[in-house]
């Protein structure tokens, strides 16, 4: 018994050491034991990005003719970079354009972007109609100073600019004129030797005012005082209008009825020596005239100073409800605009200085003579009032003008009727 009990202890004593041999060794504990969330956590997936939504912006434009053509094609030119966006493109002359804007943004409806003139920023800010632009995200500091401030009321600025200019400016036939006067006397002197059979020597347009302001400016006058109230009833009013009137009626330098429409055609067909006109005009006349036009400032008035034409550009402008998507889509279409190919695309074809400060050290610019003779004059201009009451001295100043050209109003008279006709209208509009 005791001999088998024995032999069976030393066959477990045997057994457990072969399991001992053959056990793989225990694996060492970590120090610190992991979290449970870090152990147990999956992999995170990247959340599901959906696509953009396609976007329809209506755009009105002041443009028309053949510039309605260029908007049009810059329209399907960045709908097709740009598929997801498509843009309607509506026209409108300025005055129908404010007009429509007022009436169908009171009625809840409306276009999603304006491309317009900057005066449109006093009556659209007054009704509370569009958006300031300085935290649309916009490099203001990237644009030429005087196009922003002709766009600025209450501290804010309400438009995006996509050309500078809008100035009025010298025009002359090279054929005709071999040097541009420098001041009036001059002016008056060249043109009454070119005055000659079918021939003038200054078309000049005599209906409207915004064609008076440059030589209103050469003698000191503006149309508001600080305060902002028209000033219209002033010495260097009288002296604008006398000066025009000589050169209809004393100096017979100018067609006895010219407006915008005659004083253009004379001179597209060589029958206009000089002219004043704005920067829209120049890619007309290159084609009608070619190494034949020259441009220069507005001759300084003698005796006074250098007139100041007034300056502003083509603005885009934001209605006060434009959000979300389409606003995103509105300002990546601005953005295409403001690019150096689009901008120098419209001083190649258009003569149009460009919005960018930037360019204007690009040869396309420094080595146009034409260009050259804009930029001068643009550099004498006066930012142009965006205060809604502008309309006010617009409408005051308009049949005055006209009457004193015809020799229908005696000058002092013409200026207390402009006064009175200004006050009586900014009264109204408050």
């Amino acid at each position: 018994m005791k001999k088998t009990m024995l032999i069976a202890v030393s066959l477990l004593l045997v057994f457990g050491f072969v399991l001992t041999s053959c056990a793989q060794p225990a694996p060492a504990q970590p120090t610190t034991a992991p979290k449970p969330a870090e152990a147990t956590k999956a992999p995170e997936q990247p959340t599901p990005v959906p696509p953009p939504a396609a976007v329809n912006l209506v755009l009105w434009t002041k443009e028309g003719a053949s510039q309605l053509d260029k908007v049009n094609e810059l329209a399907t030119q960045f709908t097709a970079a740009n598929p997801k966006i498509t843009l309607e493109v509506v026209n409108y002359d300025v005055e129908k354009l404010r007009e429509n804007f007022q009436t169908s943004m009171l009625a809840g409806q409306g276009p999603d972007l304006l491309w317009t003139v900057n005066d449109h920023a006093g009556p659209f800010t007054t009704a509370g109609l569009i958006l300031p632009v300085d935290d649309l995200g916009f490099d203001m500091k990237s644009f030429l100073p005087g196009a922003l401030e002709a766009v600025k009321l209450d501290g804010k600025t309400w438009g995006i600019p996509l050309s500078a200019g809008n100035h009025l400016m010298l025009l002359y036939n090279k054929d005709l004129v071999k040097e541009p006067p420098k001041d009036t006397a001059e002016l008056v002197q060249v043109a009454k030797e070119l005055t000659k059979g079918d021939v003038v020597g200054f078309a000049y347009n005599m209906t409207e005012p915004f064609w008076l302001v440059p030589w209103l400016g050469g003698f000191g006058g503006k149309v508001f005082d600080d305060a902002g109230n028209p000033t219209l009833n002033t010495d260097a009013m009288k002296k604008t209008l006398q000066l025009l009137y000589d050169f209809k009626n004393t100096d017979k330098i100018t067609p006895q009825e010219c407006d915008y429409g005659c004083a253009d055609t004379l001179f597209k067909d060589g029958k206009a020596a000089m002219i004043i006109n704005g920067d829209w005009s120049l890619g007309d006349y290159v084609t009608a005239l070619g190494d034949k036009l020259g441009t220069a400032p507005i001759p300084k008035i003698t005796g006074a100073d250098w007139p100041k034409p007034y300056t502003s550009g083509i603005y885009f402008m934001f209605p006060k409800d434009l959000k979300g998507e389409k606003l995103e889509a509105a300002k990546q279409f601005v953005n295409f605009v403001l690019s150096d190919e689009v901008q120098l695309g419209y001083v190649k074809s258009d003569k149009r200085l460009p919005a960018m400060a930037k360019l204007y050290d690009d040869p396309s610019l420094t080595d146009d003579p034409i260009l050259k003779g804009s930029a001068e004059d643009l550099a004498h201009g006066a930012g142009m009032p965006a205060e809604a009451s502008m309309r006010c001295n617009w409408d005051a100043m308009k049949p005055q003008m006209q009457d004193v050209l015809a020799g229908n109003a005696k000058v002092d008279d013409a200026v207390v009727a402009m006064q009175e006709a200004a006050d009586k209208c900014v009264a109204e509009l408050k």
